[in-house]
């Protein structure tokens, strides 16, 4: 399933664990459809299925195989919300705007596991709840206080103490934090794949091995150059987030591709597994450079973190979340570490999401920002409506025009410097 990576980061557990399924058709001769959605992950899969669930005749394109970017190499963590508090996100959007955003991003965890349920979807999913754990002081009243904004709002949401934390992680580092209900964890490669057979079965056309090489405007819309073949179509919607490439180069420079890594052991012993997240909680901690770890259906642990564009610090810093687990979970000091792995995370500077019309007919979703699973694949519905005539003031997210990111031709650079001072103000915590 992953073809054409760098080494460093090719070891996936979710590869050696996912559904055989087969692979997707390279694109041939000319072909029209009422909606031509680029990108096989969370997003664009979640656009063709509901856009094949309406009646609309979809056809996707994939440069790989679905699956293959991040959504299938990310942590299969459900984490619910978005970066902002709900009064911060009302504040910035206005309540009618920001109250969409609330309910889309507060509601994409069942939209996910509606899903499953819905199209039988087999990727081990679970909803013990998602884990937000505070290493500070600071940090702990920040994540209390958004518990109290979500439970005003009705939502599921749980504070926690130290005590209570260390019972849920098996782990006594961190101080307190909130235990969001909503949430859970999956294999997310066999998510995606999931995804990509419900609307196969539904009528949509998906190829694979068919990266789209240029875009023309013409009569009937757009047509979309691809594999061996073409694609007309009146709606295009690009749902490649951090893979963007240089398809659209201003949209590729809206969002800051960061490479987000994990490592993972081989299956723990029963009496070390009961001792670590003995619930099956997923965790993201509050640090600026975050960590997040969960077991997998096979008892395996793993410790995810986010990486470079550097090979060599990449490995460094595999190294680190091997020792980091160690020290926080003592009893995995003899276990063997069997995979190692990552992909890109599509980051924008305002963290959020963003939606945009590049031209008449022509839309875009992307910049999730970490929290692909759900946040992608609600974007993906709400690409579909989009895409079927929802006027551009109805739908969830507002539309907003293509911001390149400020110096753009320089962000490795801008990135390894980045990751240093976080990695410093993290280590002082402040």
């Amino acid at each position: 399933m992953i073809q054409n990576e760098r080494p460093v980061i090719a070891n996936s557990l979710w590869t050696a664990t996912a559904n055989r399924v087969p692979d997707y058709p390279v694109l041939e001769g000319t072909q029209t459809a009422d909606v031509a959605v680029i990108g096989g992950g969370f997003t664009g899969l979640s656009a063709a299925l509901h856009l094949a669930e309406a009646g609309a005749n979809v056809t996707l394109l994939e440069a790989q195989q679905p699956g293959w970017g991040a959504s299938g190499r990310n942590g299969g963590q459900i984490n619910v919300g978005l970066y902002d508090p709900p009064s911060v996100i009302r504040r910035k959007f206005g309540d009618e705007h920001g109250n969409r955003m609330i309910d889309m991003s507060g509601n994409a965890g069942d939209l996910v596991f509606d899903l499953i349920e819905k199209h039988r979807i087999e990727c081990n999913a679970i909803r013990p709840g998602w884990i937000r754990a505070a290493h500070t002081p600071k940090t702990l009243r920040e994540l209390h206080a958004l518990a109290e904004e979500w439970q005003a709002l009705g939502a599921n949401v749980e504070k926690i103490d130290r005590d209570k934390i260390t019972r849920l992680t098996g782990t006594d580092v961190y101080l307190g934090g909130l235990v969001d209900h909503r949430g859970g964890n999956l294999q997310p490669l066999n998510f995606a794949l999931g995804l990509a057979e419900a609307a196969d079965r539904l009528g949509a056309t998906l190829h694979g091995q068919s990266p789209v090489s240029a875009i023309d405007r013409v009569a009937a819309g757009y047509t979309l150059h691809a594999g061996r073949g073409t694609v007309t179509a009146p709606q295009v919607l690009i749902c490649t987030n951090a893979y963007s490439g240089d398809l659209h180069k201003p949209l590729a420079k809206s969002v800051l591709p960061v490479r987000s890594v994990q490592v993972a052991t081989k299956p723990l012993s029963d009496n070390i597994r009961a001792s670590i997240l003995p619930d099956l909680h997923a965790l993201s901690d509050a640090r600026r450079l975050l960590l997040y770890f969960r077991l997998d259906a096979d008892g395996r642990f793993l410790m995810g973190g986010r990486g470079t564009y550097n090979d060599h610090s990449t490995r460094r810093q595999l190294d680190r979340l091997r020792r980091v687990s160690r020290t926080f979970f003592p009893q995995l000091a003899d276990s063997e570490w069997e995979y190692a792995w990552g992909g890109l995370v599509g980051l924008t500077r305002d963290h959020y999401a963003h939606l945009h019309e590049i031209s008449p007919g022509l839309k875009a979703g992307l910049g999730f920002n970490g929290r692909g699973v759900a946040i992608a694949t609600a974007m993906g519905r709400v690409l579909s409506r989009w895409a079927l005539g929802a006027h551009n003031d109805d739908l969830a997210f507002p539309v907003t025009s293509i911001k390149p990111l400020p110096l753009s031709f320089a962000r490795q650079t801008m990135v390894e410097a980045e990751i240093l001072r976080l990695r410093f103000l993290d280590k002082m915590g402040l």
